[in-house]
């Protein structure tokens, strides 16, 4: 009886556990997800919202030399650019999958993505998140992406 009682507490923790993973993996991906919204609509409230206060953002990819590049950006130009992108212009990054990891209070989210400017396929590559629960609420902290031409799956 000892046995079973035993059994049955490990498998209700981690039965537990499991359902808190699932619950903080939804809560990291509805804070990319408002990133994005913020994006394809250009409301940098809404972006502002998921970044943390300081955020570091990168760039990797190959020039046309073949050279490879790594560009720091400042955030505030990012969300310079959201702001003041003209109406004129759709920029549509299509995310193709989540690949969500949590340890405690750090969650790192690998998300291929297209990137379609005003609904012409322009680039892909792959956006790499580090978030931060910060008071009970999951923040970006840095952010690269990698962009390429070559190896996507369109024309």
């Amino acid at each position: 009886m000892k046995t079973l009682a035993s059994v049955l507490v490990i498998l209700f923790s981690v039965l537990t556990e499991a359902q808190e993973l699932t619950i903080e993996k939804k809560a990291v991906k509805a804070a990319i997800e408002i990133f994005f919204e913020g994006f394809h609509k250009g409301d940098t409230t809404l972006i502002k919202q998921v970044l943390a206060d300081r955020i570091v953002l990168q760039t990797a990819y190959k020039n046309k030399k073949g050279e490879a590049i790594l560009v720091t950006e400042e955030p505030e130009k990012l969300i310079k650019a959201i702001a003041e992108r003209p109406e004129t212009q759709k920029w549509d990054e299509r995310l193709l999958s989540f690949n969500i990891q949590i340890d405690g209070l750090m969650a790192h989210v690998w998300t291929p993505y297209e990137f379609w400017f005003n609904d012409v396929f322009s680039h892909c590559g792959v956006n790499s998140f580090q978030l931060f629960k910060d008071d009970e609420q999951w923040k970006i902290i840095y952010l690269i992406d990698t962009r390429r031409k070559e190896g996507c799956n369109q024309p």
